[in-house]
């Protein structure tokens, strides 16, 4: 009975006692055999260093990048929710005030009511800034925030900040 079933097994392809043995050996002894494959180690380089050629090339491709890279115009596109103090505050005597402030660099845009609350509206104005002359901050804090706009605004907000 158990010759049979060693046959059979056997027909299947599986192996008993030393023939596994001796075919394990047989496959160790052909991977530890030196192949043609693999000519030195000397040419790889694990730790990345770079050659005299490689660092040239990287220096050059790094050059292309800066010139190609699109210089800045230094102009900024703002739009600004202002708030009225009161639902019945004259939304265009606002716009007016607000548009009044003269500074060199900044250029008002158009201006749209939109209502963000209970009978209240508000104003999306737009303007463009050069930042080397005026930043958005020292607008709202040095002129948007005086003595005669403070009695009609009650807050800014910056919705879009956009380079150009």
């Amino acid at each position: 009975m158990v010759v049979a079933f060693s046959n059979l097994h056997a027909k299947a392809g599986v192996k008993f006692g030393n023939q596994d043995a001796l075919a394990t050996a047989a496959l160790a002894k052909e991977a530890a055999k030196p192949t043609d494959d693999y000519d030195d180690d000397d040419d790889i380089d694990f730790f990345k260093e770079n050659t005299e050629k490689e660092k040239k090339a990287a220096e050059a491709r790094e050059a292309s990048k800066v010139s190609t890279k699109k210089k800045e115009s230094g102009k900024s596109f703002v739009l600004m929710d202002v708030k009225p103090c009161d639902d019945e505050d004259d939304m265009k005597k606002l716009e007016e005030v607000v548009h009044s402030i003269k500074v060199e660099g900044l250029l008002w845009g158009a201006s749209k009511l939109v209502p963000f609350g209970y009978r209240i509206k508000k104003k999306h104005i737009m303007l463009t800034i050069i930042d080397e002359i005026i930043s958005v901050d020292t607008l709202i804090e040095e002129r948007l925030i005086v003595e005669p706009i403070n009695e009609y605004v009650q807050s800014y907000g910056i919705v879009i900040f956009n380079k150009i």
